[in-house]
């Protein structure tokens, strides 16, 4: 039995590559479309890889997975906009209200 070897990698990681362009188009056709977006880094956990909430103005909100906090900074640096650690600074409270204003809506 094989439970416990390790599967091999696909060679070239091109699906890798693929989907991590994906994820920065859509991040930075978010930060163009709207107004006061900033950068808000969450953690590698156990269950997820590093991700980055882009936040507008208003609290509309969109994530995606990035390579590393690195990777983020250097994302929110080629944008000129403000990039926090979500560690220190928590959520915004502009987060929440969008969240509770949608739930209100569908509801």
């Amino acid at each position: 039995m094989a439970w416990f070897r390790r599967q091999k990698k696909a060679s070239g990681g091109s699906v890798a590559r693929a989907a991590h362009n994906e994820a920065l188009e859509h991040l930075t056709a978010f930060v163009t479309s709207r107004t006061g977006v900033e950068v808000f880094i969450e953690p590698k956990t156990t269950v997820t890889e590093t991700t980055v909430i882009l936040i507008a103005h208003d609290g509309e909100w969109t994530r995606r997975r990035v390579d590393s906090p690195e990777g983020a900074r250097r994302f929110a640096h080629r944008m000129a906009i403000p990039v926090y650690d979500i560690q220190l600074v928590g959520y915004p409270q502009r987060m929440r209200d969008y969240n509770e204003r949608r739930k209100r809506a569908s509801s």
